[in-house]
């Protein structure tokens, strides 16, 4: 499965077999994930075996079944694009586990900080979390705005990588499914702006991301 088809398949999941991950992806896994941290700077890390973080009334609001084991996305709170960061980097490994044949969902609310088993450093915050594993189903195709709702460029004034990059964003994982950002072209370089929400800096890294990965163009 390449990058694409990666994007196409991917959805989330909410409910989740009771299989532990093979060894052999936790391995790969863990590595991305240092790597993700040492270009990044972040605190991410992968927490197997913790079902105390989604025993809560919110975990049941969620509608989560399954579900423990998560990515936690962790940074020092000093960092200025901490959210965003934590979006991009995320949605790399969660395209990466779904290439790897494994499920995921991304997690802002609906889950307990306080019983996580994640290592919370002096002046780090956890910014939210990403359930993986083995989902009961693939899950389902949610439904998108229009192009023009995200976008204020013309399909005519679009170059193909452009429309490439517009199609995965428009795929992208959002907060409540808000999709509260913009994308424009100026000087032939795609720009993305995050509008105002919940979680709405987060979605941009993972818009962003997602947009890189399938256009093959930088985003700014």
């Amino acid at each position: 499965m390449d990058i694409k088809e990666a994007i196409n398949t991917r959805h989330s999941v909410r409910q989740y077999q009771d299989r532990p991950i093979d060894s052999e992806l936790v391995g790969k896994l863990n590595a991305l994930i240092e790597e993700c941290n040492e270009q990044s700077g972040l605190h991410i890390q992968l927490i197997l075996d913790d079902p105390d973080c989604f025993n809560s009334f919110l975990a049941h609001y969620g509608k989560f079944e399954g579900a423990k084991n998560y990515i936690a996305l962790i940074g020092r709170k000093s960092m200025n694009d901490l959210d965003e960061c934590c979006g991009y980097y995320g949605q790399r490994i969660v395209l990466e586990a779904q290439r790897m044949g494994l499920n995921t969902c991304w997690v802002g609310g609906t889950y307990s900080k306080g019983k996580s088993a994640a290592e919370i450093g002096a002046g780090e915050k956890l910014v939210c979390v990403i359930t993986i594993g083995y989902g009961q189903t693939q899950g389902a195709e949610r439904k998108s705005k229009p192009a023009s709702k995200v976008c204020n460029v013309k399909e005519a004034d679009m170059p193909d990588w452009f429309k490439e990059g517009l199609d995965a964003a428009l795929k992208a994982p959002t907060a409540m499914n808000q999709q509260k950002f913009l994308l424009s072209l100026e000087d032939g370089k795609a720009v993305i702006t995050a509008k105002r929400g919940p979680f709405a800096k987060t979605d941009l890294g993972i818009v962003k991301y997602q947009f890189e990965a399938a256009s093959g163009h930088k985003c700014r």
